[in-house]
């Protein structure tokens, strides 16, 4: 036997050795994966097989790299060269342009990226004469993309009369010729996008059966990563290549597939075995990353899911700790116990800051926790995505905001000029920058008396200006005397950009939507601290000072120094800490409203939380929180069924009844959930602070709601009070006595003091730390 394979377990090597037919191998999280492809294509090697007559395919060209390069030091460089190894797109792309003029194409076809994409279908629209704020070109990119992954073309797409229904109640109707013309374009253009590089491939083979044999033939073993993670076009080209000989190997974890929004297609896996009546079934249940707690609780949520490849992981790592649920009194308290848990961790056990990653949902989610860190000093970066305040679209509300506090800022003006798009194009920009110039004015100077400074200008560009100019002119009237936070949410609606960005529920779309609220949501936090705190009117320029200190931190720090790891969950996927914080477990967050009625994507939300729980190697801390501002208004929350769906055996559970529970509650939840035909959580849009409806009625829950909470404020007495805990009390209020805020959850009053409207209570809050409040203001309890 090979010497490299006594580095194996049983279950590893079995799945190695077995190369007789096809087989699949079930890798459960922290179990090797990687190592047994590496360690399978290395004994095929040494076992006959030529390395140009293997072909494995990956997801990611990085992966690729790191497993030729593992093989590579097993049986040299010079052999593993030779390996056809690289994602679909990279292998396919090869195999085209050798075959290229079987399908009408030269062998130096061009292949156009996402941006390329967009601009055709953008000229194509404008040649039909379309309206581009309604045919927006990502989302006719989106639809034509998604046909292409289930391998419709354009005859197929425009007989299809679901998807034309589809079409027309998006106010879309014209997207199956939009998808001929561009169809028809890319071809007159000897041109391909990434789409199309499956599409021609699945085509080629299709058409050319002898080609199809000749790559069968050549390719002796096919190898797929990441099997749960391909679509519709990737499975069907696996199968054309592997159908004859059936030497086809496929590795995933179908309790790690959370790419159905990218067109992945988890039956790809499940009914691997079905497809392929002889094949070998493996699993590598031993999880090496995570300690026994964590991998136990992980499974005892996955076993909830209906769809599911059944295995037992088990973990001999140590026992560990318990999974600790954070309670929180909202989303700015839950952001305090994030960051003062890591502090803690830090000064206790010498964790590097590199050794945390808090994950969530939704990327809006992060701003409440990159500023409880920044509070406390503590280094972070987002991973895969901007910090909060470096996104276009925060960027670009925070310009409008810049030029109502000052009309003459020149940046503010050149970014938001023609956003959302007014027809004021960049000649015309550029006539004011040079009239600027040579009269030594700012641009809003010039903007104001445009025919003074000499730029001339058509009628109907002038009528333009003039609106822009009126628009802006109205907010810098409106800064001396109306409150930041209802400012913002009026120039938010007023400049257009919730028209804009509310016209489609792309993806792309949903995550600029939830970011602008939560910038509207923070501008609240931002007040109603300096209310609490006795300051009554603040301004919009006073917001400006502090996000500016903030947006000038997100610039510094590009070092390699340590630093805590913020991301999506989705981002996660592959990747591990010791210390991980699973934050927002709350209904409507996650699972997210938008998995609708269908078990299905229940089930995947499901799995996206098992992904989360599996990256903590050592620690493990889930949270929620009582309440978020959301749509405008303070929202009370319910604690997500998935903290049900966990053993309790293996939590740390706050002692309040609301997730305190027996175990076999949990089983019989689950139990009416999959038996219920009635809608179980909302489907379809969100609401928005902006759009004047209704909140959607509230969905059937499984967990016991919390209990209504009265927030009261605490009327001011016209009596001087003292500073020690001898103090009198003000309607109760003294020192010594506990609260409970609204915000920042749990407090000791340390002192009262001052009459009247200035009374004031300074509080030691257990997770915000010490505040002072303004009783005429404040909104908090006392408990009994």
């Amino acid at each position: 036997m090979t010497d490299y394979l006594n580095e194996l377990n049983e279950s590893q090597r079995a799945a190695v050795l077995y190369n007789d037919g096809p087989s699949l191998v079930i890798a459960g999280a922290g179990s090797g994966k990687t190592r047994v492809l590496t360690y399978k294509i290395a004994y095929l090697l040494d076992n006959g097989y030529e390395p140009w007559s293997i072909l494995a395919l990956t997801f990611t060209n990085k992966a690729a790299r790191e497993m030729k390069e593992r093989i590579a030091r097993r049986v040299g460089a010079e052999r593993a060269r030779y390996l056809w190894m690289g994602t679909f797109h990279s292998i396919f792309s090869r195999i085209l342009r050798t075959e290229a003029a079987a399908i009408g194409f030269s062998a130096n076809f061009t292949i156009y990226d996402a941006a390329d994409s967009k601009s055709l279908i953008k000229a194509i629209i404008k040649e039909m004469q379309l309206d581009d704020k309604v045919y927006k070109p990502g989302v006719v990119q989106s639809r034509i993309s998604n046909a292409k992954n289930h391998l419709m073309l354009p005859d197929a797409y425009a007989a299809s009369r679901e998807l034309y229904e589809n079409d027309q109640a998006a106010k879309i109707p014209a997207v199956r010729d939009i998808y001929r013309r561009y169809w028809e374009r890319c071809r007159q253009s000897d041109a391909m996008d990434f789409d199309d590089l499956l599409v021609y491939a699945y085509i080629l083979f299709q058409t050319h059966p002898e080609l199809c044999d000749k790559y069968a033939s050549r390719f002796r073993y096919v190898l797929v990563d990441e099997y749960q993670d391909t679509n519709y076009a990737q499975h069907c080209i696996v199968l054309q290549l592997t159908e004859k000989y059936r030497h086809v190997c496929v590795v995933g974890d179908d309790a790690q597939s959370i790419y159905s929004f990218r067109g992945a297609n988890i039956d790809n896996i499940l009914k691997f075995t079905s497809l392929y009546k002889d094949a070998r079934l493996f699993k590598l249940e031993q999880n090496y990353r995570s300690t026994q707690t964590i991998v136990k609780a992980a499974n005892s949520l996955i076993e909830k899911n209906r769809e599911q490849i059944r295995k037992e992981v088990f973990s001999e790592n140590d026992k560990g700790e318990p999974i600790t649920v954070f309670n929180a009194y909202s989303d700015v308290e839950e952001g305090e116990i994030v960051a003062n848990k890591i502090a803690q961790l830090r000064t206790k056990k010498g964790y590097s800051y590199d050794e945390f990653a808090v994950l969530y949902r939704t990327n809006a989610q992060s701003r409440i926790f990159e500023e409880a860190l920044r509070k406390r000093g503590v280094p972070y970066r987002i991973y895969g995505g901007l910090s909060f305040y470096q996104r276009k679209e925060i960027k670009d509300v925070i310009a409008y905001f810049r030029l109502a506090v000052n009309p003459n800022d020149e940046e503010a003006f050149k970014r938001v000029i023609n956003y959302p798009a007014r027809g004021i194009g960049n000649t015309t920009l550029n006539k004011i920058i040079d009239a600027a110039n040579v009269h030594r004015v700012s641009l809003w100077k010039v903007l104001n008396e445009p025919l003074t400074y000499g730029v001339s200008l058509t009628k109907g560009t002038h009528t333009k200006l003039q609106a822009f100019r009126d628009l802006i002119a109205g907010f810098v009237e409106a800064v001396s005397h109306t409150g930041a936070y209802e400012l913002g949410k009026d120039i938010v609606r007023q400049s257009g950009i919730i028209n804009d960005i509310y016209q489609d529920r792309s993806p792309e779309n949903l995550s600029r939507q939830e970011n602008i609220e939560e910038l509207i949501n923070g501008m609240h936090d931002f007040c109603a601290d300096r209310e609490e705190e006795g300051n009554t009117h603040i301004l919009l320029t006073d917001y400006l000072s502090e996000v500016s200190l903030l947006t000038d931190q997100d610039s510094e720090g590009a070092d390699d120094a340590p630093k805590v790891t913020l991301m999506t969950i989705h981002s996660a996927k592959g990747l591990e800490f010791k210390n991980v914080f699973v934050v927002g477990l709350e209904e409507n967050l996650f699972p997210s409203p938008m998995a609708g009625d269908s078990y299905k994507q229940l089930e995947e939300e499901r799995r996206l939380f098992y992904v989360a729980i599996t990256r903590a190697e050592e620690h493990c801390f889930l949270s929620f929180a009582k309440t978020r501002f959301k749509y405008g208004k303070v929202e009370f929350s319910n604690p997500s069924r998935f903290l049900k769906d966990i053993d309790a055996r293996y939590l740390n559970l706050p002692q309040e009844d609301i997730v305190s529970r027996k175990v076999e509650e949990g089983a019989k939840r689950f139990r009416r959930e999959m038996d219920s035909d009635t809608p179980r959580y909302i489907s379809g849009n969100s609401p928005s602070m902006f759009d004047g409806g209704e909140i959607p009625e509230e969905p059937r829950r499984f967990v016991k709601p919390a209990a209504p909470r009265v927030l009261r404020r605490i009327p001011a007495a016209e009596t001087s009070v003292g500073t020690s805990a001898s103090s009198p009390a003000v309607n109760g209020v003294c020192a010594g006595k506990q609260i409970e805020h609204e915000r920042f959850g749990i407090g000791e009053i340390i002192k009262v003091e001052g009459s009247g409207d200035n009374c004031k209570a300074t509080v030691r809050f257990r997770n915000a730390g010490e505040k002072q409040l303004l009783l005429k203001f404040a909104r908090f309890k006392i408990i009994e």
